[in-house]
């Protein structure tokens, strides 16, 4: 999982980046929860994401924000963070021209910025999305939502309240021609503290169903 460090909007960008040996592989970005309230690319469930796709052939991104380990730059409440996720997939997309698919998952923070730039980015053909935070951050602007995903949430969540998640879940399910999952982890808080390997299994059972008509 060799270091890299590409240009951002705003300075250097510092990342860790699988590349896949199959040609044509498929490539996917994670993106990390908020950097102002410890938010990075090495979070355990960022981790989880970058393992599972690195697992299923994928070239595999997950970078810090500006501001956060060595990228340069500062916060930039959320217009600074979705530029950094463009460049960082513009990155990808150079090393990975033939790509084959691409994804995006996103935790907290980050799956609000990853869902923004999958409006932008027509290219990407799925995504996960845990612990979204659609208390806290508008979701209209899927409206339709440009791809089918999934939607992971714990019912104990002290941060974003489920019932948030339950209306956007509903939302995005009744778009046609996409498919919506949602999984909701009994007894699970927003940083799934003692729930990681449910969380894992969930991850898992995804891609392996999304994938099996993948090339």
């Amino acid at each position: 999982m060799p270091e890299v460090i590409f240009n951002g909007p705003e300075g250097r960008l510092e990342g860790r980046y699988h590349h896949s040996k199959k040609p044509g592989a498929p490539i996917a970005l994670v993106l990390h929860p908020h950097p102002q309230f410890g938010g990075t690319m090495n979070n355990k469930v960022v981790y989880a994401m970058y393992q599972a796709f690195v697992k299923r052939g994928f070239s595999t991104l997950r970078f810090n924000f500006r501001g956060v380990g060595r990228s340069q730059s500062t916060f930039d409440n959320g217009q600074g963070e979705m530029s950094d996720a463009a460049s960082a997939l513009d990155w990808m997309q150079a090393h990975n021209p033939n790509a084959s698919g691409c994804w995006i998952g996103g935790f907290s923070f980050g799956a609000w910025i990853s869902m923004q730039l999958m409006m932008r980015r027509p290219e990407i053909n799925g995504f996960i999305s845990i612990a979204a935070p659609a208390s806290q951050h508008d979701f209209t602007f899927l409206a339709p939502c440009p791809a089918s995903g999934i939607l992971v949430h714990g019912d104990h969540d002290e941060v974003v309240p489920i019932d948030s998640v339950d209306k956007l879940a509903a939302k995005l399910k009744s778009q046609k021609n996409i498919k919506i999952d949602y999984e909701i982890v009994k007894g699970c808080d927003h940083f799934f503290v003692d729930h990681m390997p449910q969380l894992k299994k969930i991850i898992d059972d995804y891609l392996d169903k999304s994938l099996v008509k993948a090339p």
